[in-house]
């Protein structure tokens, strides 16, 4: 992998994390709660569940698979167990909320899905550039 991927890794995970964090904050504070129930452990978990979901994106559009859509369902699934099972990990270091699977899957899906449609766009974009050219 060469620099300009590893850049783009790097960029990509801090500017979701910090968007999903200030999001978080915001949301709370609007809800008239002023600190974290869960702590850093729940900054701590954040960061490895989107790590896991950056890393499977990122191997993904390097795989030689077409369609695009598989190849982002070949991500997807393996990637998403990963995170059940990581959160199935905190589970034993502290009690899960009722419905943690749940506001999991619909989060990293959700996140995946936004991925996904940016990646699609830009590969739309330069497929017709390069045809133009």
């Amino acid at each position: 992998m060469n620099r300009k991927k590893w850049f783009s890794i790097i960029s990509a995970y801090s500017i979701i994390y910090t968007v999903t964090t200030l999001l978080n904050s915001v949301l709370y504070l609007a809800n008239g709660i002023y600190e974290d129930p869960s702590g850093n452990w729940h900054e701590l978990d954040r960061a490895m569940i989107l790590l896991i979901g950056v890393v499977a994106f990122e191997l993904c559009t390097e795989l030689p698979v077409k369609p695009l859509a598989l190849r982002y369902l070949i991500a997807y699934v393996p990637s998403q167990l990963i995170v059940f099972g990581y959160v199935w990990f905190c589970g034993l270091r502290e009690e899960l909320a009722g419905s943690a699977y749940r506001d999991i899957w619909i989060n990293f899906t959700g996140l995946f899905i936004f991925l996904c449609m940016i990646n699609t766009v830009l590969s739309i974009y330069k497929k017709k550039r390069r045809h133009a050219v």
